[in-house]
């Protein structure tokens, strides 16, 4: 079977598909290592029978629902490839917006502090609370090291905190990939911590970055009929953190209740948060957030709906 046939085969096998032409494509890519521009070039290259069978076992978990991520173990967040599975949600681009706020907050409190004799040489603090695969932290510190040249000492030191094993494993491992474990400057600047939101966490910290579950409990349950296989442990908001049972509210906000007053708690005076919620309800979340003293700005997505907001003590 050439590689021409074969996208002919997979359009009819995953007909049902709304992305069906970049599914084959990324499949195509992954399973014979070849670039978009080679594929092309050599539309009428044979595959191998273990690529026929590895690209038939991927369409078929494609018919079920399961994501192209899930099938292949990586994803594209700001440039970077990440391992993913079902125990971690797959990066998004709105949550890109989350990352050039927080290089863009973390630079000014750098610029502040080197302005001042007092503050010069002082390293930030970062806590990436329910991190998941760890892309948001780990993108920001790749953004300071690579585009501001920030050197490796003068890096804020970041914790990736989760309640989940499996998350904090996947999140340890993208570290390792993309900002080098093994280099001992780098390790000394991360720390991975299993943790009920700030609970086992005794620090404060200059930025809190936060993607927390947001989704109200009857959409997760219509999202998932899907396939998609996504941890409800990282959609579902209406979860009480205190006794894992589910809350009455249906808003999606029972997590980010809990939250955002432990966060003020885990807050330096003028520390920021930046939070991800959805556009029906983060107005709700940031309003929350005034509750606790915070001052807040709403940020909106590349759709131009509501989708976080930055929060100052």
């Amino acid at each position: 079977m050439t590689l021409f046939e074969f996208k002919s085969y997979a359009k009819e096998k995953i007909s049902s598909s709304p992305s069906q032409a970049l599914d084959i494509q990324v499949l195509l890519e992954h399973f014979t290592g070849l670039s978009k521009t080679q594929l092309l070039m050599n539309r009428n290259q044979i595959l191998t029978q273990d690529q026929i069978n590895q690209l038939e076992e991927a369409l078929s978990k494609r018919q079920t629902g399961l994501p192209i991520a899930y099938i292949t173990g990586h994803k594209e967040f700001y440039g970077y490839d990440f391992f993913v599975s079902p125990a971690v949600l797959i990066p998004k681009p709105d949550t890109e917006i989350l990352v050039e706020k927080a290089v863009e907050i973390i630079m000014e409190k750098m610029e502040a502090r080197n302005s001042t004799t007092s503050g010069n040489g002082q390293i930030l603090s970062i806590c990436d609370m329910c991190t998941g695969s760890g892309c948001i932290g780990i993108s920001v510190l790749k953004q300071l090291k690579e585009e501001y040249n920030i050197p490796k000492d003068m890096l804020p030191k970041m914790i990736f905190a989760d309640i989940s094993r499996q998350a904090l494993d996947i999140a340890k491992k993208n570290a390792d990939s993309l900002l080098d474990l093994n280099d001992d400057i780098i390790r000394s600047k991360v720390q991975f911590v299993q943790t009920n939101l700030f609970e086992a966490i005794p620090y404060k910290f200059d930025v809190i970055l936060t993607n927390p579950p947001y989704i109200p409990k009857k959409m997760v349950d219509e999202l998932l009929t899907d396939g998609r296989s996504e941890p409800r442990l990282a959609l579902d908001g209406d979860i009480n953190t205190k006794t894992g049972s589910e809350s009455s509210t249906d808003d999606g906000l029972e997590i980010i209740r809990e939250l955002i007053p432990q966060a003020k708690e885990h807050l330096s005076p003028l520390g920021h948060m930046i939070m991800e919620t959805g556009e029906y309800n983060a107005e709700q979340a940031a309003e929350l957030a005034k509750k606790n003293n915070f001052s807040t700005e709403l940020y909106r997505d590349l759709e131009n709906q509501l989708r976080g907001f930055v929060a100052v003590q």
